[in-house]
């Protein structure tokens, strides 16, 4: 070992060994052992990557091994001689016959497990001695813009990130990781019935639109009050929940399958009358009965065993009211590192407060909608918000909203992958019933209605990554539950889903 280190000066060494915990005999042995058996990659690769290693050209050497070995290629000291032959780093250190040395006193294959886990484990006590040194010169250094609470949840979503990732920033990344990532996606998306790349919401035409809820993408779920907007995201986390099922997933870490599990943020109604309303929709009472108590027994039998069938239900409410973007966030992170988090639901968005106060309105939206985008790339889930329109559709003609109607539109409409407007014209209709005098335009609204009944619209105003458009629901108000249209093509084939 002596003739590995000799190359650096014994002082330097132990200077660096004095600041931060490493250990470069193990990664000289683990290297040497992947440079003599490249099966040992395949052992080790699923605990470290470059970026664990202490030394920059033990990263770079286990970079460029890993790339040929990932191509089919032998990654030996001969082939990795013309890619490392002008490293300045590797020049200081020997040359290319360092990578000679390395695989002559490499270690038995047996032990590189023992070795990958404790260089991982010297990179993560790394990351949390920088972490640590950076709270303390915060804390320190008294700030009129930087509250101790808001150093409390930024020193907590870098623990959260270091807890997930194993390290605290992940900075840039080779485009082959970023190809490969976007691969699997598609392979996985492939692999399924149904060819979605995201988590199902359980309604067919909503998910052929979507291609189900990415990952790390901010929907917007936007429309006029009684348009059903809690409605459709109570139905979505229900259908997710209810088909939730946890497994192996291709990278070998266990997760949802299918379903998932929901985060529901109610900042407007409680915890009790959400469950109130997703009950209502599962044992098909109306929801105004079970607020009366008025139900017969074979009502409140079903309800009693709709409850039942949900207690296992992974849905979780949180219904504190005018909650920080910041506390959002924190809880969010809390609740993925316990339960698991898989699709986020914050009802709704200008009910949500920013971390400081702001000059205006807009900016504070502006603050909370990138907020809520910076959560779903954070925990890598699909994060629906729920936001009100602005009054103006009232005034039109044609009551659809569209992308100008949002309120504060600027800032949601730019930070959102997906923006999606709930619209029933029956509502509409119901409203403007002429005079019981006038016969023919009674009977036309008749007509009307009768034609609009039961039916609601999902206008994709905008999508990043698919078509916009409009999806047609069924919509059951006495059990605010919406549902899957059957069209008049399919009336032989079988009714609604639910």
């Amino acid at each position: 070992m002596n003739d590995l280190t000799a190359v650096k000066p014994a002082s330097d060494v132990q200077d660096i060994a004095d600041i931060m915990p490493h250990s470069i005999e193990a990664e000289q042995q683990l290297l040497g052992a992947i440079l003599t058996n490249n099966d040992v990659f395949d052992r080790v690769s699923s605990i470290i990557g470059p970026q664990h290693f202490y030394d920059p050209v033990h990263a770079e050497i286990f970079e460029i091994a890993a790339r040929r070995i990932s191509q089919n290629n032998l990654a030996s000291p001969v082939t990795l001689k013309p890619f490392l032959e002008d490293h300045a780093g590797l020049a200081e250190l020997g040359g290319p016959t360092y990578l000679v040395r390395l695989a002559g006193a490499a270690i038995s294959a047996f032990a590189a497990r023992d070795y990958a886990q404790m260089i991982y484990n010297l990179a993560i006590r790394r990351e949390l001695i920088g972490l640590g040194q950076n709270i303390s010169s915060k804390a320190a250094k008294v700030d009129v813009d930087s509250e101790p609470r808001e150093q409390i949840v930024e020193a907590e979503q870098h623990l959260y990130k270091l807890a997930e990732q194993g390290q605290a920033e992940s900075g840039f990344q080779s485009f082959l990781k970023a190809v490969t990532d976007a691969v699997n996606v598609a392979n996985a998306a492939y692999q399924r019935d149904g060819g979605l790349a995201g988590v199902s919401t359980g309604l067919v035409d909503m998910d052929k639109k979507l291609g189900g809820l990415h990952r790390s993408d901010l929907l917007i779920l936007a429309g006029r009050p009684s348009m059903g907007k809690t409605s459709l995201a109570t139905n979505i986390a229900f259908n997710i929940a209810k088909t939730y099922k946890k497994g192996a997933l291709p990278d070998g870490s266990e997760g949802a399958v299918d379903g998932g599990v929901v985060g529901f943020y109610s900042l407007e109604m409680s915890a009790e009358q959400l469950a109130a309303r997703i009950l209502s929709e599962a044992a098909e009472v109306p929801s105004e009965q079970i607020r009366r108590g008025d139900m017969t027994e074979a009502e409140f039998r079903r309800f009693v065993e709709a409850a039942k069938a949900l207690e296992a239900c992974p849905l979780y409410i949180d219904d504190t009211p005018a909650l920080p973007i910041s506390q959002l966030a924190a809880r969010a992170r809390r609740l993925k590192r316990t339960h698991g988090l898989d699709v986020l639901i914050v009802d709704y968005l200008q009910l949500v407060r920013p971390a400081t106060a702001k000059d205006s309105r807009v900016n504070e939206v502006s603050e909370i909608t990138q907020g809520l985008k910076a959560i779903a790339k954070e925990l890598d889930i699909p994060v629906i918000a729920l936001s009100q329109l602005s009054r103006q559709v009232e005034n039109r003609e044609d009551k659809r909203p569209q992308l100008s109607d949002l309120r504060e539109s600027g800032s949601i409409e730019q930070d959102a992958d997906v923006v999606m407007f709930v619209f029933r014209e029956e509502y509409y209709k119901e409203r403007e019933k002429p005079g019981d005098h006038d016969l023919d335009a009674m009977a036309k609204w008749q007509e009307e209605m009768e034609h609009l009944h039961g039916k609601a619209e999902v206008i994709i105003g905008k999508q990043r990554h698919g078509p916009i458009g409009t999806i047609e629901l069924s919509f059951e108000g006495q059990f605010t539950r919406f549902g899957n249209l059957v069209k008049p093509w399919q009336q032989g084939s079988g009714g609604n889903d639910f």
